[in-house]
């Protein structure tokens, strides 16, 4: 993306391969997916669940207890095609590479950064997570939030000169707390009563409400996604500049999610919630705790599959890309401060 360096509008700009083939999800317990004549085939016991070439598939998103045979395992390795493992709840819980990964000089760069701190890659994501959340909420309240929102677009311009990474937690924390405070301006008339009802606000680990349990099983498909660009881009899921790389967990992705939290995850349970596809008979509240069912982790899988595929006109370069193409281009724009071809980050923030 040498055009892309100088962070404006590209005319024309430069045509290169775009990563939207297949990010194959596999979500039904007890299934098996194996190689087959040049395609994945996926099954269960003598049912076959589905068929697809495996060119076309760019990732496989294992979620729960699914296998895999070890000649999908192979090819996929040597095609450089990411592997990432999920809970039966969303949750990351591992992910495998091949061996033949770009920018290996790259990733020393990184994890010497990220231990010396790059304060102004950490001051985009996090004020472009909050910019996007105000535009959500001032785009879909069905009240006025306008207060709400001029006070998130405060918080988003002091992340901007914040002087630590613990003064920017608290801007992100304290606009968290207006923007899902507000959370139930964004719900239809038409959505289903019990899931709005149980809302009672954002819970992370530990969520006791169909919603942010479905939030929190979104965020792992999101971080997974995350991950598959940035092993795309040659850098180290885990080596990161506002999340610490020392809670061993994937801090670059975390970091790189967050602009995308609100447009992506929350659009897309928002928008199933709203639309009547995702309902409270597809959760599971047994024992007490709240669980997706098959059904509704296939609906939201579904539904980000979808997402990630629309296309929109990107803000700072101005031509049409899909939401898993910007992933992509944020992720080697995060390359290019590490190599030295741009000088500066910038986040994707929605108008």
């Amino acid at each position: 993306m040498p055009e892309e360096r100088a962070l404006g509008v590209v005319t024309p700009h430069i045509k290169v391969a775009d990563p939207d083939g297949e990010v194959l999800h596999l979500t039904t317990p007890g299934a098996r997916a194996y190689l087959r004549a040049g395609r994945v085939e996926v099954v269960k016991g003598d049912e076959s669940l589905g068929s697809l070439p495996l060119d076309r598939v760019q990732a496989v998103v294992v979620h729960g207890n699914v296998d895999l045979s070890t000649a999908l395992v192979r090819e996929l390795m040597w095609m450089s095609r990411s592997i990432i493992w999920c809970s039966g709840q969303g949750r990351v819980v591992g992910f495998g590479r091949s061996v033949h990964a770009p920018n290996g000089g790259v990733r020393v760069a990184q994890h010497v950064a990220a231990a010396e701190g790059r304060l102004d890659l950490a001051r985009e994501f996090v004020m472009s997570k909050i910019s996007n959340q105000a535009t959500l909420l001032r785009r879909g309240a069905r009240w006025d939030v306008s207060p709400v929102v001029r006070e998130m677009r405060r918080l988003a311009r002091a992340a901007g000169s914040a002087q630590s990474i613990g003064e920017l937690f608290g801007q992100e924390g304290a606009a968290a707390a207006l923007y899902f405070g507000e959370w139930t301006a964004l719900f239809s008339p038409a959505a289903d009563e019990s899931l709005v009802t149980a809302w009672l606000g954002r819970v992370g680990r530990g969520a006791d409400d169909p919603v942010n349990v479905a939030l929190n099983y979104c965020y792992g498909i999101l971080s997974a996604e995350m991950i598959r660009a940035i092993l795309a881009c040659g850098l180290d899921p885990h080596a990161g500049f506002l999340h610490s790389s020392s809670r061993n967990k994937p801090a670059l992705a975390l970091d790189l999610m967050e602009q995308f939290r609100p447009v992506v995850a929350d659009s897309v349970v928002l928008g199933l919630i709203n639309n009547g596809e995702l309902r409270r008979d597809m959760f599971s509240d047994v024992l007490g705790t709240w669980r997706l069912r098959d059904e509704g982790r296939r609906r939201i899988a579904r539904g980000f599959e979808r997402r990630v595929e629309q296309r929109f006109t990107h803000p700072l370069f101005g031509y049409r890309v899909s939401w898993r193409r910007a992933v992509e281009i944020q992720s080697r724009l995060v390359l290019g401060v590490l190599d030295g071809t741009q000088d500066r980050y910038v986040g994707i923030r929605v108008r």
